[in-house]
């Protein structure tokens, strides 16, 4: 009887994971072309703004039959959060229990509470309980977070982690193999060349941003500051306000929507595997 069991969870998650999974990356690939859609609007003064995940399932919210694509949006994000979860407590990718393979699979954790407290917020904005910004982005948590004891060092570990996992991906950007994660062997050459350049561009411009974000705790841990943390959309203002800050700001939009289309990509393409122990 427990067998039978076993055997069947194991088969309902070899079924159901990997769609959750690629539904979550879709909705990635949502909230990253809006945010730099938005962000490509402000740089060229045409209105727009520069906001993080939250604000663009705000705009998501905003627009005709709005309601039914926060709908689809949350069933995404639901599942990308089910795949990070998956990820750190499963292991199904085999990573391993060396301490980079632990770190991996905590981020990965800390990855899925992420989603979930989007999750919340998209479904406070269908309900109208959620309005302005949500719980006070980045510097509210950093506040929080320096109320306790050894805080300010807390905010600055958070930070050079965020650093680091930036850099990174800005090495990823530039000279990682994405066909360890990707099959696109169902493309023709040109497409493939296409799509591997897009999501290199999308990948580092995405590096770029979390490293603005991980300096700006790492200061905000050495000030003892919340006000000198920064999430993604303050981020973006932030560069915005630099010498040729415009410029800046628009390249950077123009790969945050390549993000997108990677997060697209890895939504069609990515090997997902799941080998429940």
């Amino acid at each position: 009887m427990r067998a039978n069991v076993e055997a069947s969870v194991k088969s309902g998650m070899e079924r159901w994971v990997p769609k959750l999974a690629r539904a979550g990356y879709a909705s990635k690939a949502v909230l990253y072309a809006v945010i730099g859609v938005l962000a490509a609007l402000a740089a060229t003064g045409n209105g727009g703004a520069t906001t993080g995940s939250k604000g663009a399932l705000r705009t998501i919210g905003e627009q005709p039959f709005g309601q039914v694509l926060l709908g689809l949006v949350i069933v995404g994000l639901v599942g990308y959060a089910t795949w990070s979860f998956v990820r750190a407590v499963l292991d199904p990718e085999r990573e391993g229990k060396d301490g980079k393979a632990v770190a991996k699979r905590v981020g990965w954790f800390a990855v899925g509470v992420i989603h979930l407290g989007l999750v919340g917020y998209a479904i406070g904005l269908l309900t109208g309980a959620a309005v302005g910004g949500g719980g006070g982005g980045a510097q509210g948590w950093t506040a929080r977070l320096m109320g306790w004891s050894g805080g300010p060092w807390l905010v600055g570990a958070a930070g050079v982690t965020v650093t680091a996992l930036s850099l990174h991906q800005l090495y990823r950007g530039w000279r990682a193999d994405l066909d360890d994660r990707l099959d696109l062997s169902q493309l023709g050459a040109s497409a493939r060349r296409w799509a591997v350049g897009i999501s290199r561009f999308g990948i580092a411009a995405r590096g770029v941003v979390g490293t603005i974000v991980g300096v700006a705790l790492v200061v905000a841990g050495l000030r003892s500051d919340p006000n000198e943390a920064k999430g993604l959309g303050e981020a973006l203002a932030s560069v915005q306000s630099w010498t040729l800050g415009s410029v800046i700001l628009g390249a950077i939009a123009v790969g945050l929507v390549a993000y997108g289309v990677y997060e697209l990509v890895e939504a069609r393409f990515r090997r997902i595997h799941v080998r429940a122990h």
